[in-house]
């Protein structure tokens, strides 16, 4: 039978489809719009299924209250599409609701008739990109959020939140900027798991015989190597991007302030 322009519409209008699935699924449907919107619904999860092994790196972050949110996708376009920024702020909102901590409590929370999880699985479906629930945490207490934009038409794709204690929120909102601009893994050096520390101990040993080190300044010079490296990684220990004269644990000290926990969040981009 003949297939109208209207009828390919208001399928693409009500599913998000091509024009040529749209016609198509109504071709094979003679006609019957449920039938066809049927038919895209099982085609285009099957062509989500082969998407699940592609790369979502891009996508951008949410947050609403003491939740931070990443929700991927694989390019920009979709990462500003106006569906895709809703869905993530909604799912921000209801991990704040519920105080749900990591991507196993946040998927499994309901928007609607619906989990997290399925929300984003149809989303992907319409879009025709890998979409994914990538990060997520809840940080309990006082915090601070700063959320960074690479470009103007772009959402936030870099997130950070900061809980702790200080008088003034803007000290953690600093700290905000820390995190986001150096990238520390932890917030003192009693986080870094000992093995870690053992293997970082080693390869400093190791670095030094083979430059030739005196064998015995060895353990002075593995200590200072092991700082270096606790200065990168420890957020309190390194150095502040606002006064090079102070670490950031010093700044803390100065302002009667800590931070117990943070979270950095960020979509690679194009």
């Amino acid at each position: 039978m003949a297939i109208t322009a209207a009828e390919v519409k208001k399928l693409r209008d009500a599913t998000g489809a091509g024009m040529m699935d749209a016609k198509k699924a109504l071709t094979e449907a003679d006609g019957d719009f449920d039938k066809a919107v049927e038919i895209l619904r099982v085609s285009g999860a099957a062509k989500a299924a082969k998407r699940a092994d592609r790369d979502a790196s891009n996508g951008l972050v949410a947050n609403a209250g003491g939740a931070l949110i990443q929700l991927a996708a694989e390019t920009d376009f979709v990462a500003k599409n106006a569906e895709f920024m809703d869905l993530a702020q909604q799912i921000a909102q209801a991990a704040d609701a519920a105080k749900a901590d990591g991507v196993e409590a946040v998927n499994a929370l309901t928007l609607g008739d619906k989990t997290v999880a399925d929300a984003v699985h149809e989303l992907a479906v319409k879009i025709g990109e890998k979409l994914e629930l990538s990060n997520a945490a809840y940080l309990d207490g006082q915090t601070a959020v700063y959320l960074h934009r690479r470009a103007s038409d772009l959402p936030p794709q870099v997130g950070v939140m900061v809980a702790g204690e200080a008088g003034d929120t803007e000290v953690l909102r600093g700290v905000a900027l820390q995190v986001a601009s150096m990238r520390p893994q932890y917030v003192s050096r009693d986080e870094v798991p000992s093995d870690v520390v053992e293997n970082e101990r080693r390869i400093a040993e190791a670095k030094s015989r083979e430059e030739g080190k005196p064998e015995a300044a060895l353990p002075k010079i593995v200590e200072g190597r092991l700082n270096g490296f606790f200065k990168e990684v420890c957020l309190v220990d390194q150095q502040s991007i606002t006064d090079d004269k102070k670490s950031v644990g010093q700044q803390l000290d100065a302002a009667g302030a800590k931070v117990t926990r943070f979270v950095r969040f960020e979509a690679a981009g194009a």
